[in-house]
């Protein structure tokens, strides 16, 4: 029995309730949040179960560990809808590559600075990517031109998070929405 609730104590994530408790003395807290004082295990879960609660370590790490009656079911529950609430706000930020090239046209380059815009305004990063064939690389400055105008005509609508930088065959940017 003891062998079960080292285990149960090492697993992350487990509550320590009722029989899974381990074996020691504990500071109960009964549902109305007065100190009952120290108990033991035995002590404890007969306390919880004659006023039929359950009996939950609420601070395992405390010396000597803190136990609370309640209802554990609706306290699992609350608990459960916390996090609910907490996922539903957050908001995750998705990186939104932008492929460019040396040679771009100017209307290619118009349209790919609406969908970066685009992008930004919906909460996303843009990852500016030019991709140099063949003996494009040679001509890397160009490809420089290329994504500062980018990054220009953006202006104030994003802050660069990473300057422009070679990578291998590629020449990376990243953009981040301001904070307005």
């Amino acid at each position: 029995m003891e062998v079960d609730c080292i285990k149960q104590i090492n697993r992350k994530n487990t509550d320590l309730v009722n029989e899974t408790i381990p074996y020691g003395e504990f500071l109960v807290i009964d549902e109305q949040g007065n100190k009952m004082g120290l108990m033991n295990r035995k002590e404890a879960l007969k306390f919880a179960s004659e006023r039929e609660f359950d009996i939950v370590v609420v601070s395992p790490d405390s010396k000597p560990m803190v136990a609370k009656l309640m209802d554990y079911s609706k306290y699992r529950y609350e608990q459960q809808r916390k996090m609910r609430e907490m996922k539903k706000n957050q908001h995750v930020v998705d990186i939104k590559e932008v492929r460019l090239s040396p040679t771009i046209d100017t209307h290619d380059f118009e349209t790919k600075v609406k969908h970066a815009i685009k992008f930004l305004e919906k909460g996303d990063k843009v990852k500016l990517t030019i991709r140099f064939f063949g003996r494009m690389i040679t001509h890397s400055d160009v490809g420089m031109k290329v994504m500062e105008r980018f990054i220009e005509t953006i202006g104030s609508k994003a802050t660069l998070e990473s300057r422009p930088k070679m990578d291998g065959r590629n020449m990376i940017a990243i953009l981040a929405p301001n904070n307005n």
